[in-house]
């Protein structure tokens, strides 16, 4: 009953910002960041590293971004650290409040940060306790609010959280797209070093479907040795075409993968017609596999966090990856063209597909990690040596 306990808690002295759930429980708390009030699905994340990047990866569109590792926003923020300039998570729960800075990369405090993007923070919270009711129930709807004069009007933020529709059937994709299309410059960062830069007009040409991309995405596909431009999530299929690419790319991103599916697919279908080599993470992998003729569904608390192990079919290699979903390809749906590569080790649940007869294929996982372990840059290169 120690949930029940926690949950249900009275306000405390002092609570200035509070979580409250769509099912009526409130989880109390100091407010800071953003002063303001933002509405949800609840998630929880156990990287030990890497909170400015889960921030602003734009997966996390729609998404309030619990962490498991109690110390956050004690490197501070900078600027090298940013995955997308559009939005990601509209707010995060952590259980300390957050310290000054101590990192010699640091250009500013996490909680100035969040309030600059308009994102609200609450610290001081059970953060096992909200990690263990979402393990058990399932990721919940959710508003996150603070205010300095600790004042809520607790009915009303409830009837928010159930008034939002949720993440199921909703179309994120198109919101966190960029808008127009460039040519992608930049490749790895490194200490001492900064962002790399790109060789040159005669790498292969890779056209990147920006569907709430990670800039760090982009960067390993520079890498691996292409040339990279982005173009939005709603491009046609005679715009891709005009642009002459080698393969194409299908990006992470937020939402319901057969919601944007609805204008995606088409296009990735009639790009395996015609046999262009095709490469999805996260979300793209998703609609690869909806093309493909598979289904996807909702998982009950989503995978998030950078120590997930992956199991590879063909020679049992175990990768540790990075992971940010709370969609999945059902494997049980898999046409006979279609083989799976990769399974979690957590669930079973499928990691990786490969289309039979195309140079087509796609992971769940983010291999870019950013953060997290490196283990499978080398897809990266797999994908660039199929355009040679």
């Amino acid at each position: 009953m120690a949930d029940a306990a926690y949950t249900l808690a009275p306000k405390p002295e002092g609570a200035t910002g509070v979580l409250v759930l769509s099912d009526g429980h409130v989880v109390w708390g100091r407010g800071f960041g953003a002063v303001g009030e933002a509405v949800g699905e609840v998630c929880f994340n156990t990287a030990m590293t890497g909170y400015q990047e889960v921030m602003t990866d734009p997966s996390y569109a729609g998404q309030i971004v619990t962490f498991t590792f109690p110390h956050i926003g004690n490197v501070g923020v900078n600027d090298e650290d940013l995955e997308s300039r559009v939005d990601g998570a509209v707010g995060c729960v952590v259980r300390e409040d957050v310290t000054l800075p101590s990192n010699f990369r640091s250009a500013g405090e996490f909680g100035d940060w969040l309030a600059a993007k308009g994102k609200v923070g609450l610290s001081g919270v059970d953060t096992r306790a909200l990690t263990r009711r979402i393990r058990l129930q399932g990721a919940p709807n959710a508003v996150i609010a603070h205010n300095p004069e600790g004042e809520f009007d607790i009915p009303a933020l409830i009837q928010r959280a159930q008034e939002w529709p949720g993440l199921e059937g909703m179309d994120l994709a198109k919101i966190v797209s960029r808008e127009i299309q460039e040519g992608w410059e930049g490749s790895t960062w490194e200490l001492g070093e900064g962002f790399g830069g790109v060789e040159g007009d005669a790498l292969p040409h890779v056209v990147a479907i920006d569907y709430g991309a990670k800039d760090n995405i982009f960067r390993n596909l520079v890498k691996a040795g292409a040339r990279v431009t982005v173009v939005p999530a709603e491009t046609s299929l005679d715009a891709i075409l005009a642009l002459e690419p080698k393969g194409v790319f299908l990006s992470n991103g937020p939402g319901d993968p057969a919601a944007t599916g609805e204008y995606a697919v088409p296009v990735i279908t009639s790009l395996l017609e015609r046999d262009v080599p095709v490469f999805g993470i996260c979300l793209g992998h998703q609609m690869l596999g909806l093309a493909a003729g598979a289904k996807t569904s909702k998982m009950h608390q989503g995978h998030r966090g950078a120590n997930h192990p992956v199991k590879r079919l063909e020679d049992g290699v175990v990768e540790i990856t990075s992971m940010n979903h709370g969609f999945a390809v059902d494997n049980q749906s898999l046409p006979e063209n279609v083989e799976e590569t990769h399974v979690s080790l957590f669930d079973g649940s499928n990691c990786g597909i490969a289309i039979k007869g195309k140079k087509a294929f796609g992971v769940q996982y983010h291999p870019e990690a950013s953060p997290g372990p490196q283990d499978s840059f080398y897809l990266f290169e797999k994908f660039v040596g199929m355009l040679a």
